[in-house]
């Protein structure tokens, strides 16, 4: 045998070990299911890729999940399936479909043999409860969500879902006709279904984590104190969003569904009449019925933030700092970017992106008493005083804008998830519970230099896109890449962002109620990127001095987000 066809045999044997490292047909408990196999460079891994399973029926309109009577032959999971049936980003169309509750599953495999009993990470999508799709926006085919990155780097299987949105996900008539948290209970149903399927696609049942950003952060925290996932997941990470959030319930959830019903023709005077004509009403025009003002807004935009979870005594029973309890035994990373506010904070202050147009004094506290409607003139001026404290007589402008930035990053996210932390740790038996703060400055060229990291600024980097697509990206920016997915999925497989198959550049110490630990994640994360304290200054205001401030009564408003909205 001449050397070319040694090497050509031996090529031949190495290849065709690592095609024997790859799944091929997987047998869940709906059928067989054959994914797509993809080889990671000439002499790389493999990764199995399996798109659009179902884990429930198709769901009907307002009616909770149900389990999915399966197939017949193989399913070919190689695509994505359509999001969830949601507005356009126009707001004036569709998109998606009512047949929408699948997952997508990434699993990473080595020339050893096909790969066993890895952890799991489930993601859920955020979009405001009212857009999104578990495989992200989708530029020239590169999907946002898409895990390969994290799963072949962490060695860990990925796995992205859809929940419906809108309307259909999280309308309610705040009774058993229309209990609502439809969107909730779909998560749930992915969640259990992985519980229940992991084991065949090589995942550890026992290990699974869910993790989302925003509105999914939102609901990765409900999923914790909801009693019906206790045994189903062991470790969970918000990132811009948690239970406690102004913005996470529905206060007064029949408001919103009677002014859909109305637009579609629906009767408004008795929930069972109403329920009724929903469900049987055409899912599109439901879906038109609501629509979001994003310009020349009367109060700050997080209050139009409508259809959201609800209290249903059921899915919820309890308001959300009363179900702590539940959530004991399960290891929790949370936080916030440091300008998680400045997409909120530019709808409802247009000027803050204009270097060259200038913002006043009296613009700043409208806006301060904007958000501190409950608490009237004497909450707006200790808010305004507290946040303007550091200011000159003649402050310059980049400092009333920063200031609004601050001001509605803590109020949306940063003092919620504070709070939450420490309930999460108050209740904690053996479980972590650990806090950080992303700051890698914005990458959008239209802002000014000063904004830090904006709402979803994180997204890329816990998904690997400096390495994905590398050209457009620095080396500092896949420093932070490299960082987040190391500390996110080594705290998937050990409970400790530390310790795992990834270095982690600083140790990340847990949290604590006295002293607050917490861990600052940039591009120049160093020793010093380990602080404590968070804001504290701004946390012990609102949550002491401003809630011991009387409520008053809203003028020409009931204080609920459903009727702050002009729709």
């Amino acid at each position: 045998m001449g050397h070319w066809e040694v090497l050509c045999f031996a090529l031949a044997c190495y290849l065709g070990v690592a095609r024997a490292t790859t799944l091929g047909v997987v047998h869940t408990e709906g059928g067989f299911v054959e994914g797509i196999s993809e080889r990671l460079g000439l002499f790389g891994n493999y990764i199995d890729i399996f798109k659009g399973i179902p884990f429930a029926a198709p769901p009907k309109n307002f009616e909770d999940p149900k389990p999915h009577p399966g197939w017949s032959g193989t399913l070919k999971a190689k695509e994505y399936k359509h999001r969830c049936l949601q507005v356009t980003l126009t707001q004036i169309g569709t998109r998606g479909s009512e047949d929408c509750l699948y997952l997508n599953i990434w699993v990473p495999q080595d020339k050893k043999g096909v790969s066993t009993n890895l952890p799991v990470m489930v993601w859920i999508y955020g979009g405001g409860f009212l857009v999104g799709g578990g495989q992200g926006a989708n530029f020239l085919n590169n999907y946002l969500y898409d895990g390969q990155e994290i799963a072949v780097r962490g060695k860990v299987i990925v796995v992205t879902l859809n929940y419906r949105v809108g309307p259909l996900g999280f309308l309610s008539t705040g009774d058993s006709s229309i209990p609502g948290n439809y969107g909730l209970k779909d998560q749930h149903m992915a969640i259990a279904w992985v519980k229940r399927n992991i084991k065949v696609f090589g995942g550890d049942p026992e290990n699974i984590t869910i993790f989302g950003e925003s509105a999914g952060a939102v609901s990765v925290s409900l999923q914790m104190l909801a009693p019906s996932n206790k045994g189903l997941f062991k470790r969970a990470i918000s990132q811009s969003g948690v239970a406690l959030c102004s913005w996470a319930i529905q206060e007064n959830p029949l408001a919103l569904a009677t002014k859909v019903a109305a637009k579609v023709g629906c009767p408004t005077d008795n929930t069972t009449a109403m329920g009724n004509c929903l469900r049987v009403t055409d899912p599109q025009a439901v879906t038109l019925a609501y629509h979001l003002d994003m310009i020349n807004l009367p109060y700050p935009l997080v209050h139009y933030l409508a259809f959201t979870p609800v209290v249903d005594g059921d899915f919820l029973p309890d308001q959300p700092e009363k179900l702590f309890a539940n959530a004991a035994d399960i290891d929790y990373i949370a936080g916030t970017n440091n300008m998680d506010g400045h997409f909120f904070a530019s709808i409802d202050m247009p000027a803050l992106n204009r270097p060259l147009v200038k913002i006043t004094a009296e613009e700043v506290y409208n806006i301060v008493r904007g958000l501190t409607l409950e608490k009237g003139v004497e909450g707006a001026n200790a808010t305004f005083a507290l946040y303007t404290q550091m200011w000159n007589n003649n402050p310059d402008q980049e400092v009333m804008k920063r200031t609004v930035v601050d001001l509605e990053t803590d109020y949306i996210f940063l003092i919620p998830t504070q709070n939450t932390l420490a309930l999460h740790k108050a209740n904690a038996r053996n479980a972590k519970t650990y806090s950080y703060l992303f700051s890698q400055p914005s990458r959008m060229p239209v802002y000014p230099s000063w904004v830090g990291a904006d709402h979803a600024d994180d997204l890329q980097y816990v998904f690997g896109k400096p390495f994905a697509t590398p050209l457009g990206y620095f080396p500092k920016h896949r420093t932070v890449s490299a960082a987040m997915i190391a500390y996110w999925t080594n705290f998937a497989r050990t409970g400790d962002p530390n310790k795992g198959e990834l270095s982690v550049p600083i140790g990340w110490v847990p949290y604590t109620q006295e002293q607050g630990y917490y861990l600052e994640i940039n591009s120049d994360i160093n020793y010093d990127s380990a602080k404590e304290g968070l804001r504290t200054p701004y946390v012990k205001f609102w949550s002491t001095t401003y809630q011991k401030l009387p409520t008053v009564p809203l003028t020409g408003l009931d204080g609920s987000q459903a009727n702050k909205t002009t729709n």
